[in-house]
């Protein structure tokens, strides 16, 4: 689903989408368009503005990683590469973060990679953000909260992977695994854990020390 509230470019997307091999299940010129027509559409990935009339790229963000039974992955495709934005679509739940001004096969890389969970930013953002979830991790620990539930070792190994930002294909090689077995491991991760996407799986590694290699695996 492509959401711009520019014809011309939401057009020009939409195309380059297709003539990339996916199908796009619908477009939206506004905020509010796209929040009421994503429930039906059902899209897997979501291209969306920033810069929206009626509600902002961040809220329709908000909304339907929070509201939706079978939430879409959301790749944001904006103009502004300004650190606040970045870092309030991520917090609102964009998987991905890409500036207008990247390569057609750079939004068609990622696209894909944003289907598969992989969190996804225009270079030198994904320092940003991780710096970011370090930061906010380094508050006190929540006084008292439900256990975390148990990973197997390699889950774990996986996770603690995917916390220092290497790609699936990279995860397989250091691990000697295929692509699809990390993908199941990480999607089991995520399950466990009633997360949703690769962002909030980083975040969560990062809160328990897993992006450290001195870190310690969560305890029960």
């Amino acid at each position: 689903m492509v959401v711009d509230d520019h014809p011309m470019w939401r057009e020009g997307v939409a195309r380059d989408l297709t003539e990339g091999g996916f199908e796009v299940v619908a477009t939206a010129g506004d905020g509010a368009e796209a929040v009421r027509r994503a429930p039906a559409a059902r899209p897997d990935v979501v291209v969306l503005d920033l810069q929206l009339p009626v509600l902002s790229g961040v809220e329709v963000t908000r909304e339907l990683v929070g509201s939706l039974e079978r939430p879409p992955r959301v790749l944001v495709l904006s103009a502004s590469g300004e650190q606040a934005d970045v870092l309030e679509a991520v917090k609102a739940g964009a998987t991905g973060y890409l500036v207008k001004s990247a390569s057609r096969e750079a939004l068609l890389d990622a696209v894909r990679r944003t289907a598969e969970g992989v969190a996804i930013f225009t270079p030198g953002l994904a320092g940003l953000v991780l710096g970011e979830y370090r930061r906010l991790s380094a508050g006190p620990p929540p006084a008292s909260g439900p256990p975390v539930p148990r990973l197997t070792d390699r889950e774990t190994e996986v996770l603690r992977l995917v916390a220092k930002g290497l790609s699936y294909k990279d995860i397989a090689e250091r691990l000697v695994l295929s692509h699809r077995t990390v993908q199941n491991h990480v999607q089991n991760t995520l399950n466990k854990l009633q997360l949703h996407n690769r962002v909030e799986l980083v975040r969560f590694a990062i809160q328990h020390g897993l992006d450290d290699e001195l870190g310690t695996p969560p305890k029960t």
